[in-house]
């Protein structure tokens, strides 16, 4: 286990949440509109300086639209990858 937010797994979730939110057309600053937090929260999560905890990734998700439990799939498919 490392402490860095740099992970395969990590980078995979990033790239599921930001291609989810492209594909409805999202910008970052209605995605953070809908997650009541300012622009730069979803631009550090999107870019690799913010690590989203459970309860936060799943507040994510909801303002998504999108099934939490697949987002975990994501991040067990790219550890088994790695």
């Amino acid at each position: 286990m490392t402490r860095s937010i740099n992970t395969v797994e990590m980078n995979a979730l990033r790239a599921w949440l930001k291609t989810a939110r492209e594909s409805q057309g999202l910008s970052m600053r209605a995605l953070a509109d809908r997650l009541d937090q300012p622009h730069s929260y979803v631009q550090r999560v999107e870019e690799g300086e913010r690590r989203l905890d459970v309860v936060e990734f799943i507040w994510y998700c909801r303002a998504l639209g999108l099934d939490a439990l697949d987002g975990v799939r994501e991040i067990l498919k790219a550890s088994e990858q790695a």
